[in-house]
């Protein structure tokens, strides 16, 4: 293999770091993700802050997190994670999925999350769409996350909220808003507004901006809690 080759094949590997505070659970994971060629396991972390201190010493592309870790759970580790200026996507591992947690840790900047009992090539597949940017939720996942956001005491405290920070936003850009709470794709969302797939890509990153968010899935929770998605179902 050519000094170019190899450097293809290094720069379209995804490095993942594992967190969870079951060792088979670990070395489970581990082993299913070495069969991939594009994947590689860089460390793994019993909880939350020695996964901190991993992700500083590896720069993984992805962190596989558990939620429910001693002296730091996955909802802490997510939020001190994706705060950091050169931030890996989380991929949530949980045992439930209408978990408290998950909602939360989504809410905190994941992009999405598997259960543990998930086929191993879907969980590969997770990781790739993540890696790549893209949000990990099937629809009918995102159904019951609704329902929790709907029927959650605050509810209402919280509708008010975020229909101010879409305030925000300009016509274009709450449109825009609005088809990623949909889980439109950037081509679908041009498609409807009639749009280039570059300039919905400018729209989507000025919204992250001046909501203060780090990904689509943190855009379409807000426009859920703000009830934008009740006259589009």
């Amino acid at each position: 293999m050519t000094p170019a080759e190899s450097a293809t094949v290094a720069s379209s590997t995804v490095d993942v770091l594992i967190v969870d505070d079951d060792p088979l659970v670990r070395a489970g994971l581990s082993v299913m993700l070495g069969g991939a060629p594009d994947l590689r396991v860089v460390a793994e972390a019993g909880d939350g802050a020695e996964a901190i201190g991993l992700v500083r010493q590896h720069r993984p592309h992805v962190v596989l997190m558990d939620v429910r870790m001693p002296v730091m759970d996955g909802l802490a580790a997510t939020e001190a994670l994706r705060a950091l200026d050169d931030a890996p996507e989380v991929l949530v591992l949980t045992t439930f999925d209408a978990d408290e947690y998950v909602l939360r840790a989504l809410r905190a900047g994941a992009a999405g999350f598997a259960l543990k009992d998930t086929p191993p090539p879907e969980i590969v597949a997770a990781i790739r769409r993540v890696a790549q940017g893209q949000p990990v939720l099937s629809p009918a996942v995102t159904q019951r996350l609704i329902d929790q956001v709907v029927s959650a005491p605050d509810h209402s405290r919280r509708r008010r909220a975020a229909a101010e920070r879409l305030a925000l936003l300009n016509d274009r850009e709450r449109a825009v808003a609005l088809g990623v709470g949909q889980g439109k794709s950037n081509a679908e969302i041009g498609a409807a507004l009639y749009l280039g797939v570059s300039t919905v890509k400018t729209h989507v990153s000025a919204v992250l901006t001046k909501l203060g968010l780090n990904n689509r899935v943190q855009v379409a929770l807000l426009v859920q809690d703000a009830g934008e998605l009740d006259d589009h179902r």
